[in-house]
């Protein structure tokens, strides 16, 4: 079938506008990476944009040496891996009965679920039960408010529906259980969708900035994010944290795109792994509701 006309016209306006949004996912990271690698008399003059300039490495040794931020990246990689492995294991077994017709009232219960996305408790409601229950000052006041979301829920339940029924009543023939269907055959046909959801629970929890500002009063639990925002917000001092030696060297500007690319570069790290289980495992969840 030939192009027409206007849909060349439409598919060149489509490509324009996709790399002008590109653009500016992109040049801000670039510039940050180049202030985070450049020299502090270049910083300070101005002459910074997208390319480093005189190259130099000392905003990341006195990042790495005179700050907490390697606790910070700990305490971040702790809340990831323990909060996305919470998360998958509630809502895989939230979602797997939802998806079974004959599993009794689950009408009612996934439309109760579905009530929690419109309607929630508020702020200081939620700030209240989780002082109650001694979790403040604690990870769990991050996993346990959170621990499902009712959005990857009906994706995972939706995805659970589509796979071929023959399989389970095969699988039931040969005296497999619930469990087993589970765990022998729903899970393994489920990689793409686990792939995504995990990464959709992983990216939210290495973000979290709200829940760690208001429910972790101790510093040395901070995680990334809000480490990094407190550097961008205060008046940095590099005399404070570096050696005397490499002060003319650095610059608040540098070291703080410097933690805002540690920060970064995990989740960089580990999405291209996951890529090819993104499209797909969204696309063949929404296929009905």
């Amino acid at each position: 079938m030939r192009t027409t006309r206007g849909e060349k016209a439409f598919y060149v306006f489509n490509y324009i506008l996709l790399t002008l949004i590109a653009l500016t996912c992109l040049l801000p990271l670039l510039n940050i990476i180049a202030l985070s690698l450049s020299d502090a008399s270049a910083v300070l003059s101005g002459k910074v944009n997208l390319w480093p300039v005189d190259f130099s490495f000392a905003s990341y040794h006195s990042l790495l040496t005179g700050t907490p931020i390697l606790n910070a990246f700990w305490n971040s990689v702790k809340i990831t891996l323990i909060g996305t492995g919470l998360s998958m294991l509630v809502t895989v077994m939230a979602a797997y009965p939802l998806s079974r017709g004959h599993f009794y009232h689950r009408r009612f219960f996934t439309m109760a679920m579905v009530f929690t996305m419109i309607f929630n408790g508020g702020l200081i409601p939620t700030y209240l039960v989780v002082q109650n229950l001694g979790l403040v000052n604690s990870y769990w006041a991050l996993w346990l408010p959170g621990l499902v979301s009712t959005y990857n829920m009906l994706i995972m339940r939706s995805y659970f529906e589509n796979l071929p029924g023959e399989v389970d009543e095969a699988a039931r023939i040969d005296g497999c259980g619930e469990l087993g269907i589970l765990l022998r055959i729903v899970l393994p046909l489920s990689k793409p969708l686990l792939a995504t959801i995990a990464l959709f629970y992983g990216v939210g929890y290495w973000n979290s900035f709200m829940s760690v500002m208001i429910y972790i009063n101790d510093t040395s639990m901070f995680n990334m994010t809000v480490l990094v925002q407190n550097m961008i917000m205060s008046n940095l001092n590099v005399q404070d944290f570096t050696d005397p030696t490499m002060v003319g060297s650095l610059t608040p500007e540098g070291i703080r795109a410097a933690a805002v690319i540690v920060m970064v570069i995990p989740i960089l790290a580990v999405y291209p792994f996951l890529q090819k289980y993104f499209v797909k495992g969204v696309m063949l969840g929404s296929i009905k509701g």
